[in-house]
């Protein structure tokens, strides 16, 4: 069943391929590479941190107005949406949808500064600054995409739904396509969501890996550090917490990782500390690992506590310790299963195509929908980039027209099977 599966998939593609306005719309790829890296470089000027991306939505919904895209809308925590309708159904269709996103926040801070450099660097131009890639890649590839089908008048089976979400990266915690899920009657039309996320066409993010990240906070009576001594000391609490954590055994398979990324607390060097607070990344491809490392996070951090107080003089001590552990993300684990119909769709692409995508483990906006039960993938949409998550980021468009192509093949051939 899975070969004659296959070969449908491989069919369809080729078919849809072969049609006039989907050549049409290839072109239209290859003639405005030059408006695809404007589009790129205009959004990489605008800062968007998690819960900062207000700027960048205003900008993406321009972007679908001009495209005459129906509905756009900006929701309550600022995704925009606009919807490209299915060529022979209704406008009040509830039928099937699928989704096409890109997030449009970055790590960067704020008050990162961002001086987008655009320069042609062997025949291909080059874009550098934060963000420039992750996920300037991704939302420029949205906005290639859509403007080529609207351009092309490529005819769509279903309607395409086109989502540029907020609340991607760190802190975040996917808010944005966690939010959009949450719209039952939207989001339960979903038949299909495809993420769009930096460059490559080599591979697609098909594994979701399961994080939990936690803040810890010891608080305490604090004082002078000649004084007061004796009062117990969050830093060294907490410090102690940390130490124990670190040494939790991490097995090899299902791969386990633990982070203890920041550390925080104190006025001075002669003074008691009144608090101290550190941040703890837990990611696994197994929700048991998960909750376990959770169970060692609270057993470290109450044994420390319960320590320090106990050793406290209590002729001396100004106070006792307390402590907290609040969740500031957690991202589901999930998969693809080996037979999807994504999956044989994007394997029907890559041989038309003669490329090869690698399956790979990640943690993205398609951790929400994979957890749901809806076929979903995150992958690259063209050209090479560097330096992720770093200042130094870059992002050339060499080769980006055939990831393009990747993109909008695989979307297309969804479209048709969500229609069956």
């Amino acid at each position: 069943m899975a070969i004659v599966s296959r070969n449908s998939a491989f069919t369809r593609v080729t078919t849809i391929a072969s049609r006039r306005p989907v050549h049409a719309a290839f072109s239209w790829l290859h003639t405005h590479a030059e408006r695809i890296m404007q589009w790129q470089l205009e959004l990489s000027g605008i800062p968007a941190p998690p819960f900062g991306e207000q700027a960048r939505s205003a900008w993406m919904r321009q972007r679908f107005a001009e495209m005459a895209l129906t509905d756009v809308t900006t929701d309550e925590v600022g995704n925009v949406m606009g919807l490209l309708p299915a060529t022979h159904l209704p406008p009040e269709s509830s039928g099937p949808i699928v989704v096409l996103s890109a997030h449009l926040d970055t790590v960067f801070p704020a008050e990162t500064p961002l001086s987008p450099s655009l320069v042609c660097e062997h025949g291909h131009r080059r874009l550098s600054t934060p963000g420039a890639c992750d996920n300037g890649a991704g939302v420029a590839g949205l906005l290639a995409v859509a403007q080529c089908i609207v351009h092309a008048q490529v005819e769509l089976a279903v309607p395409l739904l086109l989502l540029a979400n907020v609340g991607e990266e760190g802190e975040g915690d996917l808010r944005g396509v966690r939010h959009f899920y949450a719209q039952r009657a939207l989001a339960g039309r979903v038949a299909a969501h495809i993420v769009l996320d930096g460059a490559g066409a080599d591979s697609a993010v098909t594994q979701a890996l399961g994080s939990r990240r936690f803040e810890v906070r010891i608080s305490g009576p604090g004082g002078h550090s000649f004084t007061d001594a004796g009062t117990p000391n969050p830093i060294a609490a907490l410090a102690a917490a940390l130490t124990t954590l670190s040494r939790t055994a991490l097995p090899e398979e299902p791969r386990t990782t633990l982070n203890i990324g920041t550390m925080h607390g104190g006025t001075s060097v002669n003074s008691i500390p009144e608090y101290a607070t550190a941040s703890v990344d837990f990611r696994s491809t197994s929700a048991a690992e998960l909750v376990r490392l959770e169970v060692a996070l609270h057993r470290a951090v109450e044994d420390s506590v319960l320590r320090a107080n106990a050793a406290a003089p209590p002729q001396r001590s100004r106070g006792v310790l307390t402590s907290g552990v609040r969740k500031i993300g957690d991202r589901p684990t999930a998969e693809l299963p080996a037979d999807s119909p994504l999956l044989d769709a994007l394997r029907a692409v890559d041989r038309h195509l003669n490329l090869r995508t690698d399956l790979r483990l990640g943690s993205t906006d398609a951790n929400i929908p994979l957890a749901l039960g809806v076929p979903a993938l995150s992958m690259g949409a063209g050209g090479e980039g560097g330096g992720a998550h770093t200042l130094a980021e870059w992002f050339t468009d060499r080769d980006r027209e055939h990831g393009l192509r990747r993109v909008l093949l695989l979307t297309l051939a969804m479209t048709e099977w969500a229609a069956e």
